[in-house]
């Protein structure tokens, strides 16, 4: 038996001094909890940045609550992984600094669906209000449910000045400024992609609608590193 584990031994001992036994582990505890996080408090950022990479817009935010709310990322990965056959498929490679702003994050762990984190850009506004409302006419082999009410359900635009504020204590980059004007920009941004919708061929007065929200977060995704790169 270990010398330590012996009823007359050190260990023991120390065990029956309740408060120098407590102080020592504290002393423990303190030490290894400042090796283990001091240097992701000295350090500015972890996460390499990219210049390009700028929050979300007031729509777009609101946009990413309605991804979020209707479970896409169940479904949909925003990860393109540094493997040849996927980077083929998908377009370059994903990097940390393009999330810094996601709270959460939405990586996603199942692909149902295809990757989506380069979608940004590869098909016109109209393209994603048609697929949203009946995926099967652009894409005949989806397996992805209609979510045909995005196209009738009123956006609720004053809920988003206050995200906008909670993500700013968080650190994301919003001035006051940005979130006293969040309303008036995000209706102008919806009212270009109502537009853009109609003038298309697509259904008109789309732009009060939560549709518009969700295509102009699918049309951010990967756009960031691409202008980093054009």
């Amino acid at each position: 038996m270990s010398k330590f584990l012996k009823t007359d031994g050190r260990h023991r001992k120390l065990e029956g001094w309740p408060l120098v036994f407590t102080i020592l582990t504290t002393l423990s505890i303190l030490v290894g909890g400042t090796v283990e996080f001091l240097p992701l408090v000295l350090l500015e950022s972890s996460v390499p940045t990219i210049e390009s990479v700028t929050p979300y817009t007031p729509l777009e935010l609101a946009g990413r609550d309605l991804y979020i709310r209707e479970g896409c990322a169940n479904c949909h990965s925003q990860m393109v992984r540094p493997f040849r056959d996927e980077i083929e498929r998908y377009g370059e490679y994903s990097k940390p600094g393009e999330s810094i702003y996601d709270r959460p994050f939405l990586w996603g762990s199942k692909r149902t669906g295809p990757d989506l984190a380069r979608l940004g850009g590869k098909y016109p506004d109209l393209w994603h209000v048609r697929h949203m409302e009946d995926p099967r006419s652009t894409s005949p082999s989806s397996l992805m449910p209609p979510y045909e009410w995005l196209l009738r359900k009123d956006l609720a635009f004053k809920t988003i000045p206050a995200k906008m504020r909670g993500l700013q204590t968080l650190g994301t980059p919003y001035s006051d400024a940005d979130i006293d004007g969040a309303i008036e920009t995000a209706q102008n941004q919806a009212a270009q992609i109502a537009r853009n919708v109609s003038a298309n061929g697509g259904p008109a007065g789309l732009e009060s609608k939560e549709i518009t929200a969700l295509v102009a977060y699918l049309q951010r995704l990967g756009a960031d590193l691409k202008k980093s790169t054009s």
